[in-house]
């Protein structure tokens, strides 16, 4: 910068010397005025050295005047090196302002970029904040509940949910049963019976149920068992004579394993795999389709059943599918009259087995099985031949429950499907079971056997023995299907279920017969239907309603059998002649089978004349009415009333009436029975939470 201004100094003071040389030498002589004086004339050589001593003082002039500028532009050169400085100062002031700026301007950026951070970071720890505040509100609500109402209860790794109900339920029937709260659908009185004309009433609380639900939980499944009873059970000493002392049933004892792939396990006591579901295919109590009524045996028709099971289970999302092995009990019924086949199906339990060994009655009575010759002397000394009886006691029991000897379980196979309007079942039952048949053996050959009678002089049958006994098998089962569709979504559900099959009537609520006996003393099966129609309805959050349809039905299986009974003993000629023995009079054909033609139901249909039996109480019943059951049918419809539904459980009221119908299988003569039924239930019940 210094050496420019040098440079143009020297240029500017070159050209001023130029130019001050150019003036010098070209310039005329300044333009003399005209004056009035009058001109005197100088010599020549004096305007020469005039003119040259004005040149010197000329050049004398010029070189002041270059020693003015020099001194000039020295100080021109010292004032622009102090602004030279003064502006390389300024620059370098201005290059570090810029700097600090640029620096200040980062920072600036930075603090803005860490100031949106911060913000960010405070908003979200703000959020976080809410966040954990509403995380510590519901967490201590959570606390709370868990220990002022939990949910469920905890020991070690596993929950336990207490479930259940306690009520009080009260029935009344136009004719009396003795059935208490759970209807006999198959002992309805017939009409005419003395029972007919009575009714009855009942108050009670043996519905109440007590459960428990177990649950621990793994990263592999979940394991669960289930405990549910209720007080239908009887004692030796339960009774309703002052203090009704009835205990405790059960009803599910089951234990399950549930994998998170969806396969689940089940064994105990449980509900049978042909009882609906609500949807899919699960053991839980809640999810069972079962009628909302008050009667602890539901409605006839309805296929259920609660035994020991094992099942295997696949679930998917829309569908499930299921395989159960189930205790397979024969319910067996069988008009054996007259000359009655020997087989033997099962027996009264044992209590060494812990079994049901009670009995109902006995009846010891001596039978005359024949006639002996007993030789004595009369009044005159005369010997004489006289008959004399020969009896056999017989002690007949009638026991409360018969255990069938099972060959195998019973099968059940089940498919659900569950689309978005409703539930849908099929599923197949399959049934074995055995007997020891001893062919030629009956009863008469068992009481009589080895007696002469004195009219043929033949045997009358072979003592009863082993030999050519054999093993029978039989093989029942059936097929059934349901559904239940959503009409109106949570408000409006129809739905209808169906079994039919040889020897299902196990599974019917009836619980009528599945098996009889032919001529041979074998195994036939029993044709049976079972089938259900329902409809309920909520047409409030607090009330339900529910009407249900339903009948249970089983087959005709008629056979005979010769018949042959003790007529006599020996005449006084025979008596005379020495003979002795019975006498039997020749076979004629007896009822054989369930619902046979051939059996007489004569007092079904006569009114039975009231009279005092002999003991403190009671009438004589006259006749028996035999009829055997042909089918029952039920409709009934109640509602249900909820008080209060929340956190503290159920409060619920409701009333139930059913109409039921039993008819039987006309026997000879055409002769059959019928029995109606007109019940009206109450109850009152309060569910765990």
């Amino acid at each position: 910068m210094n050496l420019k201004l040098r440079a143009a100094a020297a240029a500017i003071l070159l050209a001023c010397l130029v130019a001050g040389n150019a003036n010098a030498s070209n310039s005329a002589p300044p333009t003399k005025k005209h004056s009035t004086a009058k001109k005197v004339s100088k010599p020549a050589h004096v305007t020469i050295q005039n003119q040259i001593e004005q040149l010197r003082r000329d050049l004398e002039s010029q070189a002041s005047r270059i020693d003015q500028l020099n001194s000039a532009l020295a100080a021109k050169d010292e004032q622009l090196k102090k602004v030279a400085q003064v502006a390389a100062d300024s620059q370098a002031v201005n290059a570090k302002a810029e700097a600090v700026a640029q620096a200040q301007q980062q920072a600036a950026s930075e603090n803005a970029s860490s100031v949106s951070a911060l913000q960010s970071a405070v908003t979200d720890l703000k959020a976080k904040q809410t966040s954990l505040a509403s995380t510590v509100s519901d967490e201590t609500a959570k606390i709370r509940k868990s220990i002022d109402n939990p949910v469920v209860l905890r020991y070690k790794g596993i929950t336990l949910t207490p479930t259940g109900f306690f009520n009080g339920e009260s029935v009344y029937r136009t004719h009396a049963t003795g059935g208490e709260m759970p209807t006999p659908w198959s002992s309805i009185p017939f009409e005419h019976a003395d029972a007919y004309s009575m009714s009855e009433m009942y108050l009670s609380g043996r519905q109440s149920r007590i459960g428990l639900t177990m649950e621990g939980k793994t990263g592999w499944g979940t394991m669960r068992a289930t405990l549910e009873g209720d007080f239908f059970g009887v004692g030796t000493t339960s009774n309703d004579n002052q203090s009704t002392s009835y205990v405790y049933r059960q009803r599910i004892a089951q234990a399950e394993l549930e994998t998170n792939s969806h396969w689940t396990i089940s064994g105990g006591q449980g509900w049978s795999l042909a009882t609906e579901n609500k949807t899919g295919i699960t053991t839980a109590a809640n999810n069972m389709a079962l009628p909302m009524m008050i009667d602890p045996n539901y409605v006839t028709g309805l296929v259920w059943a609660r035994m020991g099971v094992f099942r295997l289970t696949k679930s998917f999302k829309k569908a499930s599918f299921a395989v159960s092995a189930e205790n397979p009990q024969l319910l067996y019924t069988a008009t054996l009259a007259g000359n009655t086949p020997y087989a033997v199906v099962g027996s009264a339990g044992l209590s060494a087995s812990l079994m049901n060994q009670t009995i109902s009655s006995c009846s010891p009575s001596n039978t005359i099985v024949n006639y002996t010759n007993v030789v004595e002397k009369d009044a005159n000394g005369i010997t004489v031949n006289s008959p004399s009886a020969v009896t056999k006691l017989v002690n007949s029991c009638a026991n409360l429950a018969n255990i069938s000897f099972n060959k195998a379980p019973d099968i059940v196979i089940k498919a659900a499907f569950d689309p978005h309007f409703g539930h849908f079942e099929v599923f197949g039952i399959g049934r074995t079971f055995h007997e020891t048949v001893y062919p030629g053996e009956t009863t008469n050959s068992n009481l009589y056997g080895g007696n002469k009678d004195i009219v043929t002089g033949l045997v009358v049958a072979p003592a009863l023995t082993a030999a050519g006994s054999y093993s029978n098998s039989v093989f029942f089962g059936g097929i059934g299907g349901s559904m239940r569709v959503q009409v109106i979504p949570n408000k409006f559900t129809l739905g209808a279920k169906g079994l039919f099959g040889p020897g299902v009537g196990h599974f019917g609520a009836s619980t009528l017969s599945d098996a009889t006996s032919n001529a041979n003393g074998e195994l036939v099966p029993i044709h049976n239907v079972s089938a259900i129609f329902t409809a309920e309805a909520n047409p409030t959050p607090r009330l339900t309603l529910y009407t249900y349809y339903g009948g249970d039905y089983a087959g005709r299986a008629d056979y005979g059998s010769a018949t042959t009974t003790t007529l006599a003993g020996p005449t006084a000629a025979q008596s005379a002649a020495g003979l002795w023995g019975g006498t039997w009079k020749a076979p004629a054909a007896a009822a054989v089978g369930y619902g046979s033609r051939l059996l007489s139901n004569s007092a079904c249909n006569t009114t039975t004349a009231p009279g005092i039996n002999g003991s403190s109480t009671g009438y004589y019943t006259g006749a028996s009415c035999g009829a055997q059951t042909r089918d029952t049918q039920e409709i009934t419809g109640g509602y249900w009333y909820d008080f209060y539904k929340g956190d503290r459980g159920r409060l619920r009221q409701g009333i139930q009436y059913g109409y039921s119908v039993r008819e039987a299988w006309s026997g000879a003569s055409g002769i059959g029975a019928k029995g109606t039924e007109n019940m009206v239930f109450t109850s009152f019940r309060y569910f765990l939470p």
